[in-house]
């Protein structure tokens, strides 16, 4: 049985709320400005289906009151951190990051941090990170173990191991000169953990000792430094270490379709690319792409720009937290144009290809130089066929995933307007067409595509709003092959290779030849 929550005392203050189930589960972590009128507007008519969903399991609701709404947002985002519960926004694409230690022990050994569920770093030492590319971090351990000849086992051993034998430790277990030597390897493997620059100089150093020991005579020696080199070559090409202080900028898209968000993120350091990432959130409660970013940077390094394709609700406080957090000015911004704007561009273009689940390309550049909401996957055209004054049909056109649609053509008697009346003729067909699909409660197109310019345009776009329908309309003038918008005073003109105008071309050429034939077929019948 649903809350009755006309019986629960809720107070008027910024917090936080904690939904549970009957078995005392956390089933969603929510802030406010206000708790009893965020918490109440769950409970109203016409919720989204999954919020639906969420209320109906509701037992009961507690309530952390805070002195603000910033640190509400804080406490938020640890509580959802800790008890990760089903509805709220879960970063699973999410790469993880990958933390290295260096033990406190006489010999100290270099380890995965591991952390808990409140972020804190299980064991002593000295803790380095984030380092991407968490998938070759034990490869990349490896190599930074022997490169600086770092002992891997977890109890000294009585007398020396293979790893001594094999040259990948110094064995200060048994040898003065390894006991000696050791501190040092781990001040350089300190220094290099501590950021990429280091890991240059340090290659300059150890070609100066080699080409100093060979001078020297000494060989061997200048054969270990040798193979050092090499290694770090090697670990140089396998992993990239990245630093707070070495992040510049990170770019989302987000995309929001049927109740679900689909974010996509670039994350760019010293003008490369280095970074992709996909997530995907459902709109529950209070989930949004402001709670998104809360979520996303409470565990990964804070760049000084974030740039974003809409700005999130709340961007002050966001900035404010980031900004104390990162010890840096952070600035959350939409750009106007340039790269960054190219970048953002570039973003929103890859996820509609991923929500068009393998669309044929020429639609998915037709959704982004129309600038819609969603692919047009369905598109329906619409000419009128004129033979004299007497011969007058309409004809429709269907396209669906860029290629006709036969079953879905249609074809009308013109029944409302005598004489030669494009404009009239064009408002009935589309007036009849929609009226019908609405009637029928069937689903419309993605896109309505009308033959001629911007007069045709006005017309059809008159019949759909006597309809009461929204849907995206534009027209196709042949002449020019000009796209007419109703929100653009200029015509859209694309290129004659563009795969998006072939799309528009077919499916005017198709509404023609299909209303031509029915007319001729009209004509020969009365004869």
């Amino acid at each position: 049985m649903a809350l009755d929550i006309s019986k629960l005392s809720i107070p008027p203050h910024s917090g936080i709320y904690i939904m549970k189930d009957s078995g005392g589960a956390i089933l969603y972590i929510g802030k406010a400005k206000n708790l009893k009128n965020r918490v109440r507007s769950y409970f109203v008519k016409n919720q989204n289906y999954k919020t639906q969903k969420l209320v109906e399991k509701i037992h009961d609701i507690e309530f952390v009151l805070t002195d603000n709404e910033e640190e509400a947002f804080l406490l938020e985002s640890n509580m959802i951190k800790r008890y990760r519960p089903p509805y709220n926004i879960e970063l699973k694409d999410q790469q993880r990051y990958t933390y290295l230690r260096i033990t406190n022990e006489e010999f100290p050994r270099l380890m995965v941090a591991r952390r808990t569920r409140t972020g804190e770093f299980l064991g002593g030492g000295k803790v380095y990170g984030p380092f991407t590319h968490g998938s070759s971090k034990m490869l990349s351990i490896g190599l930074l173990r022997k490169t600086f000849k770092i002992r891997i086992c977890k109890r000294l051993p009585k007398e020396a191991c293979l790893e001594y034998h094999l040259g990948n430790c110094e064995a200060p277990c048994q040898f003065e000169k390894g006991r000696k030597r050791y501190p040092e390897h781990v001040a350089e493997l300190d220094s290099i953990l501590k950021g990429k620059q280091r890991l240059g100089d340090f290659v300059k150093k150890l070609e100066s000792e080699m080409k100093q020991a060979v001078s020297n005579l000494q060989y061997e020696r200048a054969k270990e430094i040798h193979e050092t080199l090499q290694r770090l070559q090697n670990l140089q090409t396998r992993q990239k270490m990245e630093t707070v202080q070495n992040t510049d900028e990170e770019y989302f898209g987000i995309r929001t379709k049927e109740q679900t968000s689909h974010v996509m993120s670039f994350r760019q350091t010293r003008g490369v690319i280095k970074d992709r990432n996909k997530f995907v959130f459902d709109l529950v409660g209070d989930n949004s792409f402001s709670n998104f970013l809360s979520q996303y940077y409470s565990t990964n390094p804070i760049p000084k720009y974030i740039v974003v394709s809409e700005i999130p609700d709340r961007k002050e406080i966001l900035e404010e937290i980031f900004s104390r957090t990162a010890g840096i000015k952070v600035n959350i911004v939409v750009p106007t144009g340039g790269k960054r704007k190219e970048m953002i561009n570039l973003i929103l273009k890859n996820i509609d290809l991923v929500l068009s689940k393998g669309a044929d390309p020429s639609v998915v550049e037709l959704q982004e130089k129309l600038g819609l909401d969603h692919i047009p996957t369905r598109i329906e055209c619409f000419d009128i066929s004129n033979q004299g004054a007497d011969y007058a049909v309409g004809s429709m056109s269907c396209l669906v995933d860029g290629k006709p649609f036969k079953s879905g053509y249609r074809k009308f008697k013109i029944k409302s307007v005598s004489g030669r009346d494009d404009f009239a003729m064009i408002n009935e067909i589309v007036k009849r067409r929609y009226l019908r699909l609405r009637e029928e409660k069937s689903k419309m197109p993605d896109l309505v595509l009308i033959d001629g310019g911007r007069g045709q345009l006005n017309a059809a776009q008159d019949a759909l709003k006597s309809v009461g329908t929204k849907i995206p309309i534009i027209s196709l003038a042949k002449e020019n092959e000009e796209i007419y918008h109703p929100d653009m005073k200029s015509p859209i003109i694309l290129p004659k290779s563009s795969p998006a105008l072939k799309v528009l071309q077919h499916a005017r050429d198709e509404a023609h030849r299909f209303g031509v034939t029915y007319n001729r077929a009209l004509r020969k019948f009365q004869k």
